[in-house]
């Protein structure tokens, strides 16, 4: 660098300088965003020098690092230089400038001083800007000197009344935004308009001109001093329009759209303004380069945006959460916004998918802000309130108690005085009253409303949440009176819904739910007062509801239920038909809306069966159907055969629809429609799980490729089903997801397999038709036990069915009144209307009440004249059971299917410690079943240490006759889970139902308890015996009680003796070879113990040989008492009547109390009429496998209540 004086002093001289400059802190004063930032030196007045528009980059920094010309025109010759300085400003265009654009900062410097430092760095530093001070650091190195007397200045230095207009306007709009002073933003407004009309449309500032005008309304509007943000946006989309794709300010003009879309949204909620605004971010992220100021901007912007659940705004939040890796400080709340996207998304449309990515996302979330984050009590709420929303859709009781768990939690780390506690009383109370509604605890209502009254003291009246609190105070309220019927809350509840629904705008995306809360409230009131005005008001709220809701959105379901309750409670009142018709469309409109979960509907229309039944309203048959339906599928959807029980006994009301139904059907003489709904609606879980098992012989002929979908799906599907039983619940979200992707492309398929010719009703609920062919070989009989009707449905070879009415009474154990009011009726029609010859086979098909009646063993206990008995129900016919149709078709169909017998015995008499006792018999027991097998068979046994588990399972697999012996527990609370006990592990019902084993014929279970129902869905009759036949076993031998081991070997022997009489195995002959070998060993084994085996055929106990034993049990039972009490020894007379005898009735008491507390029966009387006693016996309900039980008590034994 030149240090003499004459250096310095030089006539026109021109310095060529090497500089380079950093810039930090760099931010402007409007608030605005730049295109770039560039640097100008000016000497004197006159702009020198102008570096390149740079972009800021992250950190709001910028590098430049050009060689630059400097030149002074000093005259005369030899005058000191002008003093120097350096402007840092903001552009607002990448290409061609309008104006200098915005001053970030200006420093005054002397020209000595810029090259005094020579290569040293030389750091500038700016008065502060938004209160942080900006800075430059140069180094400037001299190149060259010249002498240049023709030195000009280029023509972006020229300035004109449009860029005087336009620095003007910037500069005002600067203050504006840092003063806050109106008068500088209509000085800015009227300096842009200047420009603006001075650049007609083919001015090549035009595009520019009205963006800075749009861009200062914008500002304006966003302090409420403009109002006119339509103007301002219709200025931005002709800005867009003059810059093309490939225009270098395009990307800026997408963005400042953008704003104005998102305020426009904000001010007046029109969902096609964010909806754009989300289209335009999509394509204005790719044109933002990485690393760049802008692209936070952008990005961070596209957080704030307000929730959009179309496919582009979720699609949107993706490509955001992928800009934030695992590590990234915002990725939690990138995944936050991304689930409350995709959570709207739920509600408005119902898909449960949805509402599991909004789990696993906040799960996430929550993993990311563990113990101690500033903000996990927020997203620990936001959880828990996506857990109860799948909880309402799918009633999940894990669902319903971790999110209780978690409000409870984020209540925790929300003490009094903390910012977000009143969110946390607001959340948890919303999950007391779901809890109240679920379990009726009396207090977790009053909890709620306390809660509520707490958090209404956090939001006074001007807080943005105080209508919500309001709000949920008054559905507590409201909640509380329908428990307590206290009118207080009532009306409170009322007030507190209209001064909520006044706090709320019209554009307000929830506030319909605010009108159904209180029309709801309104046709409570009416029930109570019978004020018109009230229902008059509630009709009115719920339709304007639904003229707020699009027509597929998800919550148009609860308008179509208000409706129907306001029509409802009306009718009631004022009985007129027309309500009546009201409340059915809507009771049609709600359990269809098909963007509501299945849940909700099966409510609405398990409600809707029952309303229509009471009023006899022609809909209830339809009614019925749509349970069915929605049933079906919501249960089909379930992903473990766990999850369906639960699903199967969570409605209130449905474990008797198919029943009521089929009575409902009968009632209006519709017989072929009756059975149909019979079938469709019992035997479910059966029915759900055989799906995926189904013969496809005759799709594999006419289309192997659609077969092999089929199949293919149907094992994913089963494989599946386990690993959705996962105890890490993340895991458990993800694998329910992934079954009901599967269970949809299944559906596909099966969809598609419909549209071949002769499969159109391919896994549909069977027509009567096809259900008839079970009476091929004798008719079936359907026993109808509903709350309406007795009734039994007999369906013949051919022709339509016949309807036997039956009387209603409570279930009977005594085989004369099973005989006079129940079978013989059927018998009548049997003989004298379809000619059924005696010592055919007919089969019962019991439901509901019936299925615990001995139907078998009615028998008229009468003597004819010549003394020989009139003939009971086993002498007319031979009895078989069946719990559907379907199980019976399905079974026939097996038999057809033959293979070569092989026969395993496999037996665990010592299951180790905690297991149960010691079988001391098992051994002996398989070596002598071992002998009585045909030598022809290939047969195998398996016992002590090989009887694992998996040495069971595989030994199921590979034989076609099983004979197991070991112990056997049936779990009443989850029967899925009873299990027979081997060395290892338990061998559970579940286990055997995952394997399918088509060709196995027949096993016989020597174990304890494997052939006892649930008790809560009778029906179903899930149990090991079944499990055994649903894998494929056609025949199975079970127990109803425990079993002695050391007795019970002495059924087992007579049995396979006459089993393998002849030497032929086949398993149609074990119901006559059970009963043959009960009889054969009456000295050998008690009654009781011989009671035990039952025959099960289609998965129904077929007890053939129970109809001796139960009636000669009740005839020595009453006869015995009758000698204890009478001291002789009574011998039985022809017409003997133990039911008309008054030492019987005492025996019948006895009988009845041994049952306990809970019994419900008839006190027994006698009436004397000439000396003739009658009396009218009616017993409590009976269970086979409380018989034991009932043994002991009469015989004065004290019974053992922990048998297994």
């Amino acid at each position: 660098m030149p240090s003499s004086s004459e250096n310095r002093y030089l006539k026109l001289e021109v310095l060529t300088l090497s500089i380079v400059i950093n810039g930090k802190n760099l931010r402007v004063p409007s608030d605005s965003i730049p295109a770039g930032i560039y640097v100008s030196i000016y000497i004197g007045w006159r702009r020198t020098w102008q570096s390149a528009i740079k972009v800021l980059s992250s950190d709001r920094s910028v590098v430049w690092g050009d060689s630059v010309t400097l030149s002074s025109h000093a005259s005369p010759a030899y005058v000191v230089l002008p003093a120097s300085s350096v402007e840092i400003r903001a552009s607002y265009e990448a290409d061609r400038m309008l104006g200098g654009g915005e001053i970030i900062g200006k420093l005054q410097m002397s020209w000595d001083g810029l090259l005094n430092h020579g290569d040293e760095l030389y750091s500038l530093s700016f008065p502060p800007v938004q209160g942080v001070r900006p800075s430059l650091t140069l180094k400037a190195t001299i190149v060259h000197t010249c002498d240049d007397q023709n030195g000009t200045l280029s023509d972006y230095l020229v300035d004109s009344k449009i860029t005087q207009d336009t620095d003007a306007g910037h500069a005002e709009l600067a203050k504006y935004v840092t003063r806050k002073r109106v008068s500088h933003l209509n000085r800015a407004i009227q300096y842009f308009q200047s420009v603006l009309d001075q650049c007609p449309v083919s001015h090549p500032d035009r595009a520019t001109a009205p963006t800075n005008l749009a861009w200062a309304h914008l500002k304006g509007c966003s302090r409420n001093d403009l109002q006119d943000i339509d103007a301002t946006t219709s200025l931005f989309r002709d800005a867009l329009a003059l810059r093309s794709q490939r225009h270098p300010d395009h990307f800026l003009s997408l963005y400042k759209l953008t704003q104005a879309l998102t305020w426009r949204y904000g001010e007046k909620g029109t969902a096609a303004d964010i909806r754009e605004a989300t289209q335009v971010y999509h394509e204005l992220l790719p044109l933002c380069p990485e690393g760049t100021y802008l692209r936070d901007i952008v990005i961070d912007e596209c957080n704030k945006l307000p929730t959009d659940a179309s496919d582009e705004g979720i699609h949107l939040r993706r490509v955001i959460l992928e800009l934030y890796p695992l590590g990234h400080q915002l990725r939690p709340r990138a995944l936050y916004k991304l689930a409350g996207a995709v959570q709207t998304r739920f509600i408005q449309c119902g898909s449960i998918d949805d509402i599991d990515e909004t789990i696993q996302l906040h799960r996430e979330v929550i993993f990311l802000c563990p113990e101690g984050h500033a903000d996990r009590d927020y997203y620990l709420n936001k959880l828990a309130v996506s857990l109860l929303f799948r909880f309402d859709h799918q009633g999940k009781p894990n669902d319903f108690d971790e999110a209780i768990s978690l409000h409870e939690e984020a209540l925790r780390l929300c003490p009094v005085g903390h910012k977000y506690r009143e969110i946390s009383l607001d959340n948890l109370g919303v999950s007391l009253i779901t809890r109240f509604n679920t379990r009726g605890d009396i207090d977790d209502i009053s909890q709620a409303v306390s809660l509520y009254r707490e958090a209404l003291t956090l939001h006074p009246p001007l807080h943005p949440s105080h209508k919500t609190t309001l709000n949920n105070l008054a559905l507590a309220l409201k909640t509380r009176y329908e428990k307590l019927d206290v009118s207080e809350d009532l009306n409170e509840a009322i007030d507190r819904f209209r001064e909520s629904l006044h706090l709320t705008r019209l554009d307000y995306p929830r506030r319909y739910m605010f009108l159904l809360n209180l029309s709801s409230a309104l046709c409570s009131r009416f029930k109570q007062t019978q004020k018109n005005e009230d229902v008059e008001e509630a009709v009115a709220l719920c339709q304007e509801s639904l003229a707020s809701l699009f027509p597929l959105h998800s919550d148009r379901y609860f308008s179509y239920m208000r409706l129907q309750e306001a029509y409802l409670s009306r009718y009631q009142i004022l009985h007129n038909p027309a309500d009546l018709s009201l409340a059915i469309e809507n009771f049609r409109l709600a359990s269809g809306h098909p963007t509501q979960g299945f849940l909700e509907r099966i409510k609405e229309a398990i409600d809707w069966a029952r309303q229509a039944e009471v009023y006899q309203h022609e809909s209830a048959l339809e009614a019925c159907q749509m349970c069915f339906e929605l049933f079906d599928s919501h249960v089909m959807m379930r992903s473990s055969i766990i999850s369906r029980r639960e699903a199967a006994t969570a409605f209130d009301g449905a474990r008797s629809l198919p029943i009521d139904g089929t009575s409902c059907a009968i009632r209006r003489d519709n017989l072929r429609r009756a059975v149909e709904l019979m079938e469709q609606g019992r035997g479910q879980q059966w029915s759900l799980a055989s799906r995926l098992r189904t013969p496809l012989e005759d799709l594999q002929s006419m289309s192997p490729e659609l077969a092999r979908k089929f199949l293919h799906l149907g094992k994913h599907l089963s494989d599946a089903q386990g690993s959705a039983a996962s105890t890490d619940r993340s895991d458990a979200d993800r694998a329910a997801t992934e079954y009901r992707r599967l269970t949809r492309e299944w559906e596909a398929v099966v969809a598609e397999i419909r549209g071949l010719p002769a499969f159109s009703r391919f896994l549909l609920p069977p027509l009567y038709e096809d259900l008839q062919v079970v009476a091929r070989q004798g008719p079936v009989i359907i026993l109808v036990a509903s709350q309406y009707s007795w009734s039994a449905i007999i369906i013949p070879t051919s022709g339509d069915p016949y309807h036997v009415p039956l009387p209603s009474v409570t279930l009977i154990v005594l085989s004369r009144i099973i005989w006079d009011e129940i079978m013989l009726p059927i018998v009548n029609v049997l003989e004298h209307v379809l000619k059924v010859e005696r010592r055919s086979r007919i089969w019962l098909c019991p439901t509901a009440a019936f299925t615990s009646i001995p139907l078998h063993a009615a028998n008229p206990f009468l003597t004819k004249p010549d003394r020989s008995k009139e003939p009971c129900l086993e002498d007319l016919y031979i009895c078989s059971y069946t719990p559907t149709l379907s199980a019976l078709v399905r079974s026939r169909k097996l038999m057809k299917k033959r293979v070569p017998p092989s026969f395993v015995a496999i037996g665990q008499g010592q299951p180790g410690a905690g297991k149960g006792k010691e079988l001391l018999a098992v051994d002996s027991e398989l070596e002598l079943v071992h002998k009585l097998v045909p030598a022809t068979v290939n047969r195998t046994a398996i016992s002590g240490d090989a009887a694992t588990r998996a040495g069971a399972l595989e030994a199921l697999q590979e034989n076609t006759w099983v004979h197991l012996a070991c112990h056997g527990k049936q779990d009443r609370r989850q029967p899925y889970d009873s299990h027979f006990v081997m060395k290892d592990k338990h061998l559970t019902l579940l286990d055997i139902m995952e394997r399918d084993i088509p060709h196995a014929e027949f096993a016989f279970l020597s174990a304890c308890h494997t052939a006892v129902g649930d008790e809560e869905t009778p029906d179903e009759v899930i149990h090991l015996a079944a499990g055994l036949q649903f894998s494929g076993f056609k025949s199975v031998i079970g127990t109803l009680w425990e079993v002695d081991d050391a007795v019970a070997k002495h059924v087992v022997e007579a049995f396979y003796q006459y089993m393998f009489r002849d030497g032929v195995m086949d398993c149609t002959k074990a119901a006559w070879a059970l009963n043959c070998a009960t009889h054969s060993v009456e000295t050998k084994v008690p009654l009781e113990q011989r009671m035990v085996f039952v025959h099960i055929v289609s998965s129904r106990i077929c007890s053939l040989h129970c109809l001796s034993i139960l009636n000669e049990f009740f005839t020595q039972l009453l006869l015995g008492e009758m000698r204890q009490e009478a001291g002789t020894a009574l011998v039985p007379v022809t017409g003997f009547k133990p039911w008309e005898n008054t030492t019987s009735l005492s025996f019948l008491a006895r009988l009845t109390a041994a049952r306990g507390p809970q019994t419900t029966s008839k006190s027994f009387s006698a009436t004397s009429k000439s000396s003739v006693f009658h009396h009218e016996v009616l017993l409590a309900p009976f269970c086979l496998n409380q018989l034991p039980v009932l043994i002991d008590a009469v015989r004065g034994g004290k019974p053992d209540t922990g048998l297994e």
